[in-house]
């Protein structure tokens, strides 16, 4: 059995092995920078937490698929960045900052490469089924990004739209994460269904936390600038429960704070932190989560193996929703 940091040890020693081509630095130089600036592994953790649920074996077939998926996440970074406009990532300068944008557009298209690559190195009579899912998820990543990129302009957007576009923009990559390990591992497909639905709701759970943090973190301990989501017009948790609750004057503050492309974002933030604080809506994405969080616990539990085979992975969701127990 293989505990998170076990996993997480194989996933970087797996990450720093990776050979770029001699003579295209310029291309490269920038993959590698993004791959090593940090990061939680969520993505691959789950994967080989998964897989780990099903077999001991868990060897470069499993690994290098799984570092795949890490690869593809810090891709979709690297252009979320640009279209955000977000100067800084892991408290480290976003790739489009220490380089350009053409050069980070390009560094990251390799990277969408490699993330394929690797995942080929699965076993062969499970590439198919390993690939159909993957690249399902990562449409839906793309048509999630563009929904989010849509409601950046609209005043009005409801919760169920928005937890339409966090299930493909974010859940649907974490959810196929799991459901590779699952594959990976030899389950049923019953519990590659139980892992699948586990994972979208982990991530689900794992984007509104991070919407709450987006706003009421410390920018040194996110590692990104607090308040983007603010500054934007980002349609997160907070600010979909807000536009449904506001009334009279409030609502109208609410209107004005969104339209005002003017105003200083000093202003700005304090304006929409003070109806969130009023609404209360802090509360009621917290009271989300450990919906969502619950039926990951009910998912995991169901899954058709020994209850000693899940100790890690219940040990790594705990963690990372602050639940130590």
């Amino acid at each position: 059995m293989y505990s998170a940091e076990d996993i997480k040890e194989l996933v970087e020693k797996s990450l720093k092995g990776i050979q770029y081509p001699d003579g295209s630095s310029d291309l490269y130089a920038p993959v590698a920078y993004s791959l090593s600036i940090g990061g939680k592994r969520i993505r691959p953790i789950l994967s080989l937490l998964s897989c780990n649920l099903f077999t001991d074996r868990i060897t470069d077939k499993c690994i290098l698929p799984a570092t795949g998926l890490e690869i593809f996440h810090c891709f979709t970074l690297v252009h979320d960045d640009i279209m955000d406009k977000a100067d800084m990532r892991r408290n480290q300068p976003s790739i489009h900052k220490k380089w350009n944008v053409n050069t980070a557009i390009l560094s990251g298209d390799a990277m969408c490469m490699e993330a394929y690559k690797l995942l080929c190195y699965a076993e062969t009579a499970k590439i198919a089924e390993i690939l159909h899912s993957f690249n399902k998820a990562g449409l839906n990543v793309c048509e999630g990004q563009q929904y989010d990129m849509n409601y950046e302009n609209k005043t009005t957007v409801t919760e169920e739209d928005y937890l339409r576009m966090i299930e493909l923009k974010t859940a649907a990559l974490i959810s196929v994460s799991t459901k590779i390990g699952a594959i990976m591992g030899g389950a049923s497909s019953a519990d590659v269904d139980r892992l699948a639905k586990l994972g979208l709701n982990l991530g689900l759970a794992f984007q509104i936390q991070d919407d709450i943090m987006d706003s009421y973190s410390d920018s040194k301990k996110t590692g990104k600038n607090s308040g983007l989501d603010i500054a934007n017009n980002k349609k997160t948790y907070l600010l979909t429960s807000a536009i449904r609750l506001a009334r009279g004057e409030q609502k109208k503050q609410l209107v004005s704070l969104l339209n005002n492309k003017d105003i200083p974002f000093k202003e700005k933030y304090a304006g929409m932190k003070e109806i969130y604080d009023d609404l209360k809506v802090k509360d009621l994405a917290e009271a989300k989560v450990k919906e969502y969080f619950s039926t990951v616990e009910s998912e995991l539990k169901a899954v058709d193996v020994k209850q000693e085979r899940k100790y890690y992975f219940n040990e790594f969701i705990d963690k990372l929703f602050g639940r130590h127990k």
